[in-house]
């Protein structure tokens, strides 16, 4: 029969261990897309949020988020 703190430690969720010295090198498709939309709203915030220029503010903001990730610096 398990003691009381077996029976813990199983029942806790256990956390994800970083690797020492592992880089990260994929991204989701989710992931990706949260990155675009976040770089497009600041683009959005940084010219005012004036009207017209969302399609550009996502183009530029694909752009930029593709060239960190392809570069390893959006880690």
């Amino acid at each position: 029969m398990a003691t009381q703190k077996q029976q813990e430690r199983r029942a806790a969720p256990r956390k994800p261990t970083p690797m020492a010295g592992a880089a990260r090198t994929t991204f989701s498709n989710e992931e990706v897309y949260r990155l675009i939309q976040e770089t497009a709203y600041f683009k959005a915030k940084a010219r005012g949020f004036a009207p017209g220029g969302e399609i550009q503010d996502w183009i530029d903001a694909e752009a930029e988020v593709r060239r960190r990730i392809d570069s390893g610096a959006a880690q």
